[in-house]
């Protein structure tokens, strides 16, 4: 069997090979109604930074301030949203490590 094992695939004791990527929108009440984001992202994730992403819009329309983009850079992820008539649409990414 050694030779099929060259073609079963090697788990790297948990850690991903690659940052999971996607999207997902959230309506004004916060609830998911659509994702492109792998299942290996926990929900409860997705729903706290749909939570926050929709208080910063609100907060930010309550100071006169209205936003329509908030991008947050933290780590080595980029989180990016756009507001869609009281949701949101938010964007995960892996940020890029090049220099910019």
């Amino acid at each position: 069997m050694g030779l099929l094992d060259m073609f079963s695939k090697k788990t790297g004791g948990g850690i991903p090979d690659r940052l999971p990527s996607g999207s997902f929108t959230v309506d004004p009440h916060g609830e998911m109604v659509g994702s492109t984001v792998p299942q290996s992202v926990s929900p409860a994730v997705t729903k706290e930074i749909g939570q926050l992403v929709l208080t910063a819009f609100i907060e930010s329309r309550a100071v006169n301030l209205p936003m329509t983009e908030l991008v947050i850079e933290y780590g080595s992820y980029k989180i990016k949203a756009r507001e869609l008539r009281g949701g949101a649409m938010v964007f995960l990414a892996p940020r890029s490590m090049t220099a910019k």
